[in-house]
């Protein structure tokens, strides 16, 4: 959240060894790091999927994380749906994690917001202002002929025209299917069908024995570099202003947002179920800044101050000569 003190173990002693572990896990985390429990069970060394799966889903309960669906409008118009998850390594109470869900909605996240960050999601929740009624389809009339295949693209064909431009390249159909993604990038880099086909046939050995091993290595390692001016573009496009417009709160382990069930402790219900299955659920005591009630309000003297209990320790050892722990 960055308002916390610097990561140590002793911050995820309320929990289970295991919910632990993956919390300090996470804590270690970069900022934009992929939060899906598939890719931090393939990051992490000892558990699998479903471990993680469950943990976070506990780790939720806490209030040590959360998901939001945010809703950005880009400069342009353009406007996509995007879910963050958000770590604190203080646990939170849930007003505390509702206030700061209401505080995004209307955020400046140009700073932020970088394409394939987090997990784009063109067709988010429906809007249901803007939702138009369906309409019945009407019965498709029979056809007689079988559909059309779909005309080779221009990688594709650039392959198969190898054996025309030099008999010692006859490529198969498997092969220009498993070829055609790597010419697909050199023209994406500004190459041409002839740039190809001249990189794969100059200097041919008097056979080749694997016509498709030979094309790949020579795609690969002949690759073009990419192209400086498209490098400025998304550089450009990344710098785009985003503004948060509308924010939900979603489950932390099946997404399910708020709009259509309840969510407890940033979980539903079911998912809920499933984490109490697997044993106690993490209890933390949110500890409030007073102990006492202040004198005005009926309280003992000085308990509204702030004491230095570590500092005081400290004091009442010196005097007593007794050294410092090791």
């Amino acid at each position: 959240m960055g308002d916390e003190d610097p990561h140590a173990d002793p911050d995820f002693a309320h929990l289970s060894p295991r919910d632990a572990e993956i919390a300090v896990f996470i804590d270690h985390l970069e900022d934009g790091h992929a939060m899906s429990q598939k890719a931090i069970a393939e990051a992490h060394p000892r558990y699998g999927q479903q471990a993680v799966r469950t943990s976070t889903g506990r780790l939720v309960h806490a209030g040590h994380l959360r998901w939001i669906r945010e809703h950005l409008t880009i400069e342009g118009n353009s406007m996509r749906w995007v879910t963050r998850t958000y770590w604190s390594r203080m646990p939170r109470p849930v007003e505390w994690w509702a206030n700061f869900a209401r505080e995004r909605d209307g955020r400046d996240v140009t700073e932020h917001y970088q394409s394939g960050l987090a997990r784009i999601e063109e067709n988010g929740p429906a809007d249901e202002a803007h939702e138009e009624p369906a309409q019945e389809a009407e019965p498709a009339e029979p056809v007689d002929a079988e559909p059309a295949a779909p005309e080779p693209g221009t990688a594709y064909q650039t392959l198969a025209e190898l054996r025309s431009a030099d008999a010692r390249m006859p490529l198969s159909d498997a092969d220009c299917h498993s070829l055609e993604s790597l010419v697909t990038e050199w023209l994406s880099r500004g190459a041409t069908p002839h740039d190809v086909t001249k990189a794969l046939t100059d200097g041919l050995p008097s056979s080749v024995t694997n016509p498709g091993g030979f094309a790949r290595k020579r795609l690969e390692n002949k690759m073009p570099p990419m192209k400086p001016k498209r490098a400025k573009v998304r550089q450009k496009a990344a710098g785009r202003r985003a503004r948060v417009d509308r924010v939900i709160m979603i489950c932390g382990m099946c997404e399910a947002d708020e709009r259509t069930v309840e969510l407890v402790n940033g979980l539903c219900r079911e998912c809920l179920a499933l984490c109490e299955a697997e044993g106690p659920m993490p209890v933390y005591s949110f500890v409030p800044d007073t102990f006492l009630p202040a004198p005005r309000d009926g309280g003992l003297p000085g308990a509204d101050e702030v004491v230095d209990v570590t500092a005081r320790v400290e004091e009442l050892r010196r005097a007593a000569g007794v050294g410092r722990w090791k």
